[in-house]
């Protein structure tokens, strides 16, 4: 690819950027380590070297993410239940024996019912059950604080893997698109005894 030089008018607007600009004066921006005793000169080179990865031999670091990591309770490594069965759950093959819709509930509102008909559920010995909680909506105040998409279907995930339902409980997984997708969890339950 040949290089293009500069027209006329691409010229006159880059002098009229530079008539406007200063030079910068870098040791007037650098004047603490300029001004630093000898003493301590060296230490700050070595701070910049070990900083930038040079003279240590060791390749430089990616820098960490700064987000914790959470365990996936849907990923592939959780399957609790029979495989033969997780995959005919997983093609909608399997029709769930009851459904729980918490669309339009707050958090103080659906916690206790989710409670309540998981463990009525377990009792009257159902297997599959649907958890509808939808998608969420999508709202965003601008705020200084980020407002979580679908902060009920999040919750439902914590509630089923924590006491009391975590008992009775075997396997969440995410709904087929027939039942429901992201917005729905098929929740796999323990045999009552």
């Amino acid at each position: 690819m040949k290089k293009r030089g500069l027209n006329d008018e691409d010229l006159a607007l880059w002098r009229k950027v530079t008539d406007r600009t200063e030079r910068l004066d870098l040791k007037s921006l650098f004047r603490a380590e300029i001004d630093a005793p000898h003493s301590t000169a060296p230490a700050i080179r070595r701070a910049q070297a070990a900083l930038s990865g040079k003279g240590s031999g060791m390749p430089r670091k990616a820098p960490t993410s700064v987000s914790p990591a959470f365990a996936d309770p849907l990923g592939p490594a959780s399957v609790q239940m029979d495989k033969k069965a997780f995959t005919k759950l997983k093609r909608g093959k399997i029709k769930p024996e009851g459904k729980i819709d918490l669309h339009g509930m707050t958090l103080d509102q659906a916690h206790p019912v989710l409670n309540r008909y998981i463990l009525n559920a377990h009792r009257s010995g159902k297997r599959l059950v649907l958890v509808v909680t939808g998608k969420g909506k999508r709202r965003d105040e601008g705020g200084p604080i980020p407002v979580r998409y679908g902060v009920l279907r999040h919750q439902v995930l914590h509630w089923l893997n924590a006491p009391p339902l975590s008992s009775v409980v075997m396997q969440v997984s995410q709904a087929h698109v027939s039942h429901g997708a992201d917005g729905a969890y098929y929740v796999y339950l323990r045999r009552h005894r």
